[in-house]
């Protein structure tokens, strides 16, 4: 039987008088596209910040491939194989876009400080590899023209692509997207949802935090809803817009799968 790319049990957490989490919990099969769904305030970024290291959950259980993770921090998350996108764009705004492809690069380089500091040949032998492979990224994703560009000067849409290609510079096991629709207009999103298809059909597994029901509905194999911190639905598209407690809680009376 076919291990679970990810496997997240029982996840709470307590901000003081707020339950924002309360025994959460997604089960994410090797080449999936996985929705998480729900109205402001429901805990999706919440559950993607425990889940990615950025919150320390009060109780849980977390594998990745079968493995044992703990969530710990950012960068023990990203070595377990596990990339993020935020819904604020984290770029570093003065590098260029293949710098910033080069940094998430680096979470899998083996030259040590030495190497940097005396430039040894195979830490400039491993400095092209980046830079050969960060290049591939950006034209995978469809901005590699803009490689010496500064980040900041690309267009919204563009920035959100070099953010996937940062995040697929660290070879993820799963790769999270954090609202990667936000903000943008609707043929920016096209062009998004037909990237993230093509991400997917090369094997890659997908866990997609948004709140655009029509992009998830049309992109995810399964989706789990989430209100006030609890799970309301999980199942595939279909199943899910037509549960009554979702309708109520996020896509509005009257609306159903068509």
């Amino acid at each position: 039987m076919t291990q679970p790319q990810l496997k997240v049990a029982g996840v709470s957490k307590r901000f003081g008088g707020l339950q924002a989490l309360s025994d959460v919990g997604i089960t994410i099969m090797p080449g999936q596209v996985y929705g998480l769904l729900g109205p402001n305030g429901a805990g999706k970024t919440t559950f993607f910040n425990v889940m990615t290291g950025l919150y320390t959950p009060d109780s849980g259980t977390f594998e990745l491939g079968g493995e044992p993770y703990k969530p710990t921090a950012v960068h023990d998350v990203a070595r377990a194989g596990i990339a993020r996108t935020f819904q604020n764009i984290r770029l570093f705004a003065e590098m260029t876009a293949l710098e910033n492809v080069m940094v998430g690069r680096h979470v899998r380089t083996r030259s040590g400080l030495g190497g940097a500091i005396f430039r040894t040949p195979g830490f400039k032998a491993e400095e092209a590899a980046i830079a050969a492979r960060a290049q591939e990224l950006l034209d995978y994703v469809g901005i590699g023209r803009y490689a010496e560009y500064k980040a900041r000067t690309l267009s919204y849409g563009d920035q959100r692509r070099l953010e996937i290609a940062r995040a697929l510079a660290t070879d993820p096991k799963l790769i999270a997207l954090d609202e990667p629709a936000a903000g943008m207009n609707a043929t920016e999103k096209v062009v998004l949802r037909e990237l993230i298809d093509r991400i997917r059909n090369d094997g890659r597994t997908i866990l997609l935090i948004e709140h655009d029901v029509k992009l998830v509905m049309g992109l995810c194999d399964r989706v789990t809803v989430l209100d006030y911190g609890k799970q309301i639905a999980e199942g595939t598209p279909a199943e899910v817009q037509r549960n009554d407690k979702v309708i109520e809680a996020y896509l509005g009376a009257g609306h159903q799968a068509h």
